[in-house]
């Protein structure tokens, strides 16, 4: 097969592999194949972004087509424009000459048009004596032609994911709404927990949405804020609970009350067994909580939680606990096996053994069913988390040092 068509450009313009590669493509489009060369540009000017391309160029691209007198472009009428730059630069809203040359450059290399120079890089065409063009030399359309479908597809991606970005946001609009909604009921309502913790991690998760954002960070602040708002009604649930029980007790002459609200498991629900998980009934504390390692050691052992701390810093407990909350969702351990953890090991100890999960997350198959392994075993006395703090601090310590 011979492709008489394929040209080099004039001058010291460069020849590539691309353009020897989308010429052999336009040479092969079928016999009759024809396309509305407006239809063509507005998928284009959908899929500028993908496609690489500024306004500008589109508007050099819609004087090009100007220049097509046809309204379908088809192999028939011949695909070679041939204006010249001050006629292009007068359809193209009188842009500049070198504005003009760096936007065709533009659609070439995006593969859009080619060119067919003459043998001085001027551009005209040769006439038969009745007039038709037998030859000419300037810009080829033919890509247009040529890749009409995958143009199609382009722009039907571009609008999908437009579609699917203004659904995310406006989802993420309404669970900031229930979030903030949600947090005023509880405080009104006197329900036990650390609401300035939780309104502390609501801004957090706001302050890191750009002001615009792509569709990645809005998922990602979506995905923060949902379960922000699960943590939120979990918590109003439990707490409803709480007041239908204590009614009942009341009645019966017999009352609870549990004055110990500083803990970091207020975050959480009190005790629900999630879809999927065991049956078994919860561990009863055998050996009480340890006391915590220092959390300068825990820091030095556990370095990656620190991302999830106020700006990439945590300085104190309760800024480690937080984030311990924000990694047990990453991780996938359910709000009830952190819950126990809470109960048997104490918060700061529970903190740490997540931290402890997610310095070895790529050899956990289950955060979750490892978290409540090491809990009935707290629970019995047979786990400490001295063996593994000091294991990660060797590990940890000594890649520092051979960094350095």
């Amino acid at each position: 097969m011979q492709f008489g068509n394929v040209t080099t450009p004039f001058g010291r313009r460069a020849m590539t592999l691309a353009s020897v590669k989308g010429q052999i493509a336009a040479e092969e489009i079928k016999a009759g194949k024809t396309v509305e060369k407006w239809k063509v540009f507005r998928d284009i000017s959908e899929a500028r972004g993908l496609l690489g391309l500024q306004d500008r160029a589109l508007a050099v691209l819609d004087a090009l087509l100007s220049f097509y007198p046809e309204n379908d472009l088809s192999e028939e009428f011949g695909m070679v424009v041939f204006p010249s730059n001050a006629q292009l630069s007068i359809r193209a809203h009188g842009i500049t000459g070198t504005t003009l040359r760096r936007q065709l450059t533009a659609l070439v290399d995006a593969g859009l048009i080619h060119r067919r120079d003459s043998p001085n890089g001027k551009r005209y065409a040769h006439r038969n004596k009745e007039g038709v063009i037998e030859q000419a030399f300037g810009f080829s359309l033919a890509p247009l032609l040529s890749r009409v479908e995958e143009l199609a597809q382009l722009s039907q991606q571009v609008a999908e994911e437009r579609r699917l970005f203004k659904r995310a946001k406006e989802a993420l609009t309404i669970c900031r709404r229930d979030v903030r909604k949600l947090i005023t009921a509880a405080v009104e309502e006197g329900v036990v927990g650390d609401w300035d913790a939780i309104e502390t991690m609501y801004r957090a998760a706001i302050t890191r949405l750009p002001r615009n954002p792509n569709r990645a960070e809005v998922d990602c602040a979506l995905n923060e804020m949902t379960l922000l708002r699960e943590e939120i009604v979990n918590l109003l649930m439990a707490h409803q609970n709480s007041t239908n029980t204590g009614g009942n007790d009341d009645q019966n002459g017999c009352h609870t009350q549990n004055s110990n609200t500083d803990y970091i498991h207020e975050f959480e629900p009190v005790s629900r067994k999630e879809p999927g998980e065991p049956s078994a009934e919860k561990p009863k504390r055998v050996v009480g909580p340890q006391e915590p390692f220092p959390l300068g050691v825990v820091l030095k052992a556990c370095p990656e939680i620190s991302m999830y701390g106020p700006e990439g810093v945590i300085t104190h407990w309760r800024e480690f606990m937080a984030a311990a909350i924000v990694v047990r969702s990453s991780l996938g351990v359910s709000p009830s096996a952190y819950q126990e953890a809470c109960e048997i090991m104490g918060s700061e100890n529970a903190a740490t053994a997540i931290a402890c999960i997610l310095e070895r997350a790529g050899h956990i198959n289950s955060a979750g069913g490892y978290l409540r392994d090491l809990t009935r075993k707290a629970a019995r006395g047979e786990f400490s988390l001295g063996p593994m703090i000091m294991a990660l601090l060797k590990t940890n310590v000594g890649h520092a040092r051979r960094s350095v």
